[in-house]
Formats: structure tokens, C-alpha cells, sequence
């Protein structure tokens, strides 16, 4: 007689699979017998049974197999050397500059200025200088002279004198007459030129400057008799000259 082969091993899964469906049965066979609200509470019934048969097996059937879940590890944490260099393959990451705002400009220093308080009963004297200012030079003169008279003529001298040591390099001797018509002839120890009635005398090579502390002498010849042709007005450098007929 041969031998009966051995049935298959019914698993927890299996077993419980036909509890419910044997339960799901049992309840429809009641629940064709009821009214509709007994029907609906059993409906609730069964399904709340439903689910916690269902997680029945699910919680059974990962009891029954652990070792098939696979353990979570976790890596262990990177050492310094290992974060400053990623392994080979790895795309890295390229480092954006950090934006760097202009650095704002240090205002300048405020110049502190520390007023100094006057100090009662102090006079304020001002402050002795090395040198002195010079003294200005004194004015030179001129002394107007009528040397020799004529018929329709007379010469005429100005005596120009510096009295200051130094030379003068440069003086002027004007005369004004009373009409245009009168001339200047003859001249001598000056260069003359004319601007209508006014006749301006100015040193010339042959006399140069006036010599210090001395005298320059001018000499000319007028057209006319002393009386209707002398100056009415001579000036040297701006001063008057002396020695001019009333």
C-alpha cells in the first residue's frame, strides 16, 4: 500500500485567513435574517472585526519571520579628514563667495580744537618782531631859479637835491606854463618832452641818477619875457618846487 504523502504545513497566516472566512459566512447567514438597523450594527460589527483580524495576522506574520526585515544601520560619523575630502566620484559642491559689501568708508577724525580761557589780568602785548620797518625815504627837492634874461627870452635852472644817501635812480620834474604856445629849448642835464603846456623833465645819460646827498642841476631857455612866460606851477616827484616868481 503506498504511502500517503504528508500534507503541507499550515502556517498562523493560513489558519487565520480561514477563521475569517468561516466568521465573514456566519455573518452573512445572520445578517440575511435581520431586520435593516440590526443589519447595519452588525455590518459595523463585522467590520471592526474585520480590521482587527486583519492586524492580527499582519503583526503574526512579522513575529513569525524577523529575520527577514533587514536591520537599519546607520554610518558612522565622518572624522575631519574625511569631511575635508570627499571620495572619488562624488560631485562636489562648488563654494559660492560670500558677498562682500563694500567696507564703509571711516569718517574722518574731528579735529578738536580746545579753547584756551584768557587769563584775567593779562594784557595782550604784540609780539616783538626782528626787524623794524624802515623809516621812508625823505621827499627830495627842487629849487626853480631865473639865471639870465633877454629881449624876448630868458634860461631858467631847477636844482634837484637827494638827501638821502643812497642815489635815486629815477626822478621826474614837471613844469606847467600859462600858454602852449611858450616853448623849451636847449636843455641840459634832463631829456624834456611836451604834452600841450606841461613839459616833463626826466634824467638822461649825461646825469643819471641824483647822487646821494647831492644836487642835480637842470638847465633850459623859455620864449618869452619872465614876466608872461615864468611857470605857474613845478613839482618834483609830486612835491612842489620852490623859488618860483609871484
Amino acid at each position: 500500500m503506498p504511502a500517503t504523502p504528508p500534507q503541507p504545513r499550515r502556517t498562523v497566516a493560513i489558519i487565520l485567513l480561514d477563521r475569517i472566512v468561516a466568521f465573514a459566512t456566519a455573518a452573512r447567514r445572520v445578517l440575511t435574517g435581520r431586520d435593516d438597523a440590526s443589519r447595519v450594527i452588525w455590518v459595523a460589527v463585522v467590520a471592526v472585526l474585520g480590521v482587527l483580524v486583519t492586524t492580527a495576522v499582519l503583526v503574526a506574520g512579522v513575529l513569525r519571520t524577523p529575520g527577514k526585515l533587514a536591520p537599519v544601520t546607520l554610518d558612522p560619523p565622518l572624522s575631519v579628514d574625511q569631511a575635508g575630502t570627499p571620495p572619488a566620484g562624488t560631485p562636489q559642491a562648488r563654494a559660492r563667495p560670500a558677498a562682500t559689501s563694500p567696507a564703509a568708508a571711516a569718517p574722518p577724525p574731528s579735529a578738536s580744537v580746545t579753547a584756551v580761557p584768557p587769563t584775567v589780568g593779562a594784557t595782550t602785548r604784540p609780539a616783538p618782531t626782528g626787524s623794524t620797518a624802515a623809516p621812508p625815504p625823505a621827499a627830495r627837492t627842487a629849487a626853480f631859479t631865473i639865471e639870465d634874461t633877454a629881449l624876448l627870452s630868458y634860461g631858467a635852472a631847477v636844482t634837484i637835491t637827494n638827501p638821502e644817501p643812497a642815489p635815486a635812480a629815477q626822478w621826474t620834474l614837471v613844469l606847467t606854463f600859462p600858454r602852449e604856445s611858450l616853448r623849451v629849448s636847449a636843455v641840459e642835464g634832463a631829456r624834456a618832452s611836451r604834452d600841450g603846456a606841461v613839459w616833463t623833465f626826466v634824467p638822461d645819460g649825461s646825469t643819471g641818477p641824483a647822487l646821494g646827498n647831492a644836487s642835480v642841476r637842470v638847465t633850459f631857455r623859455v620864449n618869452g619875457t619872465p614876466a608872461g612866460a615864468a611857470p605857474d606851477a613845478c613839482a618834483i616827484d609830486g612835491a612842489a618846487c620852490t623859488g618860483l616868481p609871484n
